[in-house]
């Protein structure tokens, strides 16, 4: 229809800088025409869709992802964004350190232990050790390490051993083998008779120039060819045609001989010339240099063909042993000492956010703690927080640590509820009116939005009756124009 004729809900970054909104705004109300627009936090409408038969409610949303990991304190339904933190780690760098881990481990296996592969072992086998020190305490015992150990097959070939060949198939495979060899052969003959023939008419026409009694141009051309007297070319004439002659034979000898005996141990070799030509000696060369290519291939005649037995099982050669690597990668959120980032993990920024608000207001928002995002999947993360919390919180205080029911899809829930609720009524729409006439950056808040700072553009001091006397002046004046510049 050219034009999209329903509102959008679209999700943003927590604290979006104005200039990106205004783009999308942009980009939707002048290209797709649409009627009405809500910008809201994705970790915001996972917490909505959690809490909503209680809302409004104030909590401390944890939202680790793909990329980075927020820690968002929300008083009565609204987000305190002057107290959110960001922690620059989530699944992608957790991803890459263990595919690190991995590479450093199987260095023989660098290519197959690619970064999907890592990330399906983050999935699948890993998890959040409630105390890491102690985890990796446990780990040292070699029983408790075959109990927990995880082993992933990488994908191999079995074609390497090459040892189900029968005798039938090594003797095809041979013949095919010696006429390629032989076909390279006669083709770098045809290529030698071609430049020695060229070589010959060129000597030939030389010969010619004496004959004819041209002697400058004789002694010309054999100062080109590095000769001294008719006696040396006619020399290297008569060397060159028995030569020709002779690499001519062995073409016409070659295609009467097609068929290979397969029985002989070695491939077909040309005959050495008797006089040691060059062009014979070539030939020996490059049958040299192809006999170690097929060395493996060699007939066995006396010999039974028998299977190879290899000298170790390859399908456990393309094992990954996973052991501490499994709580050591996703461990980065809480300690991103661990890779080299000079960040604080959840545990202390979680701390951070809390001191920044007076006792009863921690009380309040410690009550609901709300994990959600992909990156809190792992298996024993709800009890490290609640372990953390436990450590920083005073002693007999109460707090509560709830998981969202599908960390993955809940923002995508939360928007669609909120949606729903609020389609016929005005509050966190924004309308083409309002975007032309409040700009681009322009939000209406709602539960699950950002807050809006609108830009607060300097203004410029208004010019005061002094500054404006000499003006006037100027232009009262009627003296010559030239001397008032």
């Amino acid at each position: 229809q050219g034009c999209v004729d329903h509102p959008i809900v679209l999700t943003e970054a927590v604290c979006n800088p104005l200039y990106s909104r205004q783009m999308m705004s942009e980009l939707l109300f002048e290209c797709y025409q649409v009627p009405k627009v809500s910008y809201g936090v994705d970790s915001l409408y996972s917490f909505y869709h959690n809490r909503r038969q209680n809302w409004p409610c104030s909590g401390l949303v944890i939202s680790s992802g793909y990329q980075c990991t927020h820690v968002l304190p929300v008083l009565e339904g609204r987000l305190d964004a002057k107290n959110c933190k960001r922690i620059n780690l989530g699944g992608c760098q957790a991803a890459v350190y263990l595919q690190r881990l991995l590479q450093l481990k199987y260095p023989g296996h660098f290519a197959a232990i690619t970064l999907s592969r890592m990330e399906e072992i983050l999935h699948e086998h890993s998890y959040i050790a409630e105390d890491y020190i102690e985890e990796l305490q446990k780990w040292r015992s070699p029983e408790y390490y075959e109990n927990n150990m995880h082993k992933m097959q990488l994908p191999f070939s079995n074609k390497l051993l090459g040892s189900t060949l029968t005798s039938e198939e090594k003797q095809e495979r041979r013949q095919q083998q010696l006429r390629r060899l032989q076909e390279l052969n006669a083709r770098r003959r045809e290529e030698k008779l071609q430049l020695d023939q060229e070589r010959l008419d060129r000597l030939l026409y030389i010969q010619e120039l004496l004959e004819d009694g041209q002697m400058d141009q004789f002694h010309k051309a054999l100062v080109e060819l590095n000769m001294d007297s008719a006696e040396e070319l006619q020399s290297y004439i008569n060397k060159l045609s028995l030569s020709v002659e002779q690499t001519k034979q062995k073409i016409l000898q070659a295609e009467v001989n097609i068929e290979v005996d397969v029985v002989d141990s070695k491939p077909e070799t040309p005959d050495l010339d008797p006089l040691g030509s060059e062009q014979s000696l070539e030939d020996v060369e490059s049958i040299n240099e192809f006999e170690p290519l097929f060395a493996e291939e060699q007939p066995e005649v006396e010999k039974p063909v028998a299977a190879v037995q290899p000298m170790f099982n390859l399908a456990e050669y393309h094992q990954l042993f996973l052991g501490t690597e499994r709580i050591r990668a996703p461990e980065i959120v809480f300690q991103p000492s661990l890779i080299g980032e000079d960040q604080a993990g959840v545990a202390e920024t979680m701390q951070y956010v809390l001191e920044r608000y007076p006792k009863e207001q921690q009380a309040i928002l410690v009550q609901n703690v709300f994990l959600t995002g992909g990156n809190t999947m792992y298996p024993g993360l709800k009890a490290r927080v609640q372990k953390e919390l436990l450590e920083m919180r005073p002693f007999q205080s109460s707090f509560q640590v709830h998981l969202a029911s599908s960390p993955v899809l809940d923002a995508w829930y939360g928007a669609r509820d909120w949606a729903v609720e609020y389609m016929t009524r005005e509050e966190g729409w924004i309308t083409r009116k309002d975007y032309e006439e409040k700009g681009g950056e322009y939000l209406k808040e709602h539960c699950a939005s950002n807050v809006y700072v609108p830009i607060r553009l300097p203004k410029q001091a208004p010019r005061t009756a002094e500054a404006l006397a000499p003006s006037r002046a100027l232009t009262s004046g009627t003296g010559n124009p030239c001397e008032q510049a």
